[in-house]
């Protein structure tokens, strides 16, 4: 599987005229080699694939690493990449623009005189935008560890406990179902607070009266899961119910029309008209959703502004939110598959309101 998609890789480099590239991205790193480590870089030319680390990964990257022959090295790696001669032959040479910084930048230019630095944009991304059967198999067993720890926090959850409290019970009950870790900082945002689309969790407890919006995941051999649900304390108010009826049918308005092929501007109206025939036009505040695999964020962005079309085989968000500054808000959010005739949703919590 990784030598397929180092085979693209090199088609992707080709049509844009690069002898080389250097993949720097973490997750990038991960997805072309294997390797799940913190210090690394990856050298691929027509001809060869290095992968570069340091010391500490040794015996990791021996088990770890596919594809590529391992230079292990004490040296910053544009020195080794020099050193060695791993670009011999290749003269024009990309790099991810988002990943490197200008110090970086500036030392590439200093041991790679021989080479012509060209900036890059979504080479990797664009090849991981299609998920085959091994990451929807890992993007699955990280959605259903969400989905059992919203199913257990909802027995947790009662007035008196604080936010941050809440935050840490969840990250607890993912890792101990086989989570290698939160796919980013809980959010955890009750009441008023709730009005703060990613609000950190704070010492603020829970109240009769609340609604707390819980958005989290997981990841599961690197891939991310994200879901959000929103729930009621003690009882929910007409205007809450009201508003939940009305993030949760754009929601699923949206996933009834999901399919490949479809602009993903378009998507995104489905369910922001909704909303605002509702008359909470104003108070949807972000995208509708985005891509999800080795990042959390991925391509495509489904908004507005996004001018790509859903691609089948790639797993998206679908999370639609009201938001009204003094009072709170709502967010329901979903993971699904991208397929040819629709989309299959992959997250399985119920969407009911949950009055706790």
């Amino acid at each position: 599987m990784r030598s397929f998609r180092l085979a693209r890789l090199r088609d992707a480099m080709l049509a844009q005229g690069l002898d080389g590239v250097l993949i720097s991205s973490l997750p990038n790193i991960r997805y072309l080699s294997g390797f799940s480590g913190s210090n690394a870089l990856l050298v691929v030319t027509a001809r060869t694939a290095w992968f570069i680390t340091d010391g500490r990964y040794t015996l990791q990257s021996r088990h770890e690493v596919t594809g590529f022959r391992r230079c292990i090295t004490r040296d910053p790696f544009p020195e080794t990449i020099a050193r060695r001669r791993l670009l011999r032959g290749s003269r024009i040479l990309g790099f991810e623009a988002h990943d490197v910084t200008i110090a970086q930048h500036r030392a590439l230019k200093h041991f790679l005189q021989g080479q012509v630095l060209r900036p890059t944009v979504d080479l990797v991304e664009s090849i991981a935008l299609t998920k085959d059967p091994q990451e929807i198999a890992l993007l699955k067993k990280a959605i259903s560890i969400s989905d059992r720890t919203f199913a257990e926090i909802l027995n947790n959850i009662r007035p008196g406990m604080r936010e941050n409290e809440i935050a840490a019970r969840i990250s607890f009950l993912q890792k101990s179902a086989g989570a290698d870790g939160d796919a980013f900082d809980t959010i955890v945002a009750s009441g008023p607070r709730a009005a703060l689309p990613h609000a950190r969790p704070s010492g603020r407890k829970v109240r009769d009266g609340d609604v707390v919006i819980l958005d989290f995941g997981c990841t599961v051999g690197g891939y991310h899961s994200d879901i959000t649900r929103t729930v009621a304390i003690g009882s929910a108010s007409r205007k809450a119910r009201e508003i939940y009826s009305v993030v949760r049918s754009a929601g699923e308005e949206a996933i009834k029309v999901a399919r490949s092929g479809m602009p993903v501007r378009e998507l995104d109206g489905v369910a922001r008209r909704h909303i605002r025939r509702a008359g909470y036009g104003r108070c949807f505040s972000h995208s509708l959703g985005h891509g999800l695999g080795l990042h959390i964020h991925e391509r495509p962005s489904v908004s507005p502004l996004g001018k790509e079309t859903l691609a089948a085989g790639s797993v998206i968000t679908i999370e639609p939110g009201v938001y009204l500054p003094g009072w709170g808000g709502v967010r329901i959010e979903d993971d699904v598959l991208v397929t040819e005739r629709g989309c299959r949703v992959l997250t399985k919590s119920s969407k009911e309101l949950m009055i706790l």
